[in-house]
């Protein structure tokens, strides 16, 4: 939800279209697709792991969405799209979009004693 919000105010403020590269479903799918690998894996590490497989799994989600980034830089955009150089200013945040949404919703799933 937060990548099409943030895709709208981008195109918006930029008065740019980049929905023949990036469009709904394919924003979706990403998303849902990514969120499916990285919880299968936090399945597996902790599984494998035990507690340290969290840590490793923070440290591995993060890398590899950072790594994603060139992503952007290395694809090649359709010519009649206007204002090409616009286009990683779109999608470098939204890789960040799918961390920031297991980090935020994470703790309400997982049941834990807090020390008080």
């Amino acid at each position: 939800m937060a990548a099409i919000i943030f895709k709208r105010i981008h195109e918006f403020a930029t008065y740019t279209d980049f929905s023949q590269v990036l469009s709904l479903p394919v924003l979706l799918s990403l998303n849902i697709g990514i969120c499916l690998v990285a919880s299968l894996l936090y399945w597996g590490l902790l599984k494998w792991l035990g507690k340290r497989g969290e840590v490793i799994f923070n440290f591995v989600f993060v890398l590899s969405l950072f790594a994603s980034i060139t992503l952007s830089f290395a694809l090649t955009l359709p010519l009649n799209i206007q204002f090409p150089e616009l286009f990683p200013g779109l999608s470098v945040p939204m890789h960040f979009f799918p961390a920031l949404a297991w980090f935020t919703l994470r703790p309400l799933f997982v049941s834990q004693q807090l020390a008080v």
